[in-house]
């Protein structure tokens, strides 16, 4: 048992494969085998996913989800302070990217704790690259919101984004989701649907938004969506005329016209006056 006198042990935050096991890294397997506490989204796919590779579990094996992730932070932080190493994976991909994890690794960070991260698959990354898209630039928003209300607004949001963006997306919510975006964003704003990336039945639907909608409508979807929306172009802003359905989106729910209209225009990068103008004249 470590004294007060010895140094703390280590948070490694490891990227676990998403799919295809022969893509974890060879320090991911040492990490395995050598940690002595494994916080795991999910402790039954972390045992499968080391059986796979072979790899004997050296240490104990805790869960570490949404739900018990605060709670659990105080025992980790405890073991890490007693010299212990701490491994934290996530289902797919890397921790604290809209999985577990960020919590923990800042509360280490905070009190000076070591920390560092074992590289490897990214949802995220492997979408940008085959989506056939210019990602020079990107932005990775997370899940997209499940509610039309929010939805819509957050895709107002993106009208004007030069950068490429990333999300993901449920497959049950990818039809209205691609609907939603026809709408605000244009039928031919180029997009990709990345479907179960690196496994067997991995697919990518390049293509406009309109054409990507009506694929998704046809359905069923299956599996794990990441969908990759390219930039707006210069000289694609938005018309005034245009946003006015998606101020009145966000007056519907409550929201004060000024404060909409205010919103809008700065997403989309026009004049607050003209839009609370076309906004006014709607309603008459």
């Amino acid at each position: 048992m470590p004294t007060d006198a010895e140094p703390p042990g280590m948070l490694v935050v490891a990227a676990t494969p998403l799919g295809d096991a022969r893509d974890a890294s060879a320090r991911l397997r040492e990490a395995i085998a050598g940690a002595d506490v494994v916080a795991a989204e999910d402790t039954r796919r972390f045992r499968s996913l080391a059986a796979a590779l072979g790899v004997a579990v050296g240490g104990k094996v805790i869960s570490h989800y949404d739900a018990v992730e605060t709670s659990r932070l105080p025992g980790l932080l405890d073991d890490v302070r007693a010299g212990r190493t701490v491994l934290l994976v996530s289902d797919a991909g890397m921790p604290a990217v809209s999985d577990p994890g960020y919590r923990l690794v800042a509360a280490a960070a905070d009190e000076g704790l070591p920390v560092t991260c074992l590289p490897g698959p990214s949802a995220v990354t492997t979408a940008l690259v085959l989506s056939g898209l210019p990602v020079e630039r990107f932005c990775f928003e997370g899940f997209a919101p499940r509610r039309g209300g929010e939805r819509t607004r957050w895709l107002t949001t993106l009208l004007a984004e030069p950068r490429a963006v990333v999300f993901f997306e449920s497959p049950h919510r990818l039809a209205d989701t691609l609907a939603a975006a026809v709408d605000v964003l244009g039928p031919d704003r180029r997009a990709a649907v990345c479907r179960e990336l690196t496994k067997k039945h991995e697919e990518v639907l390049r293509g406009p938004l309109a054409e990507l909608a009506a694929w998704a409508r046809e359905g069923p979807v299956r599996g794990e969506i990441t969908v990759v929306l390219a930039g707006a172009a210069p000289s694609a802003a938005p018309t005034v005329e245009s946003l006015v359905d998606a101020v009145a989106e966000r007056v519907a729910d409550g929201e004060r016209l000024k404060d909409a209209v205010a919103a809008v225009a700065v997403a989309a990068g026009v004049a607050k006056r003209d839009l609370y103008e076309a906004a006014l004249a709607a309603r008459t």
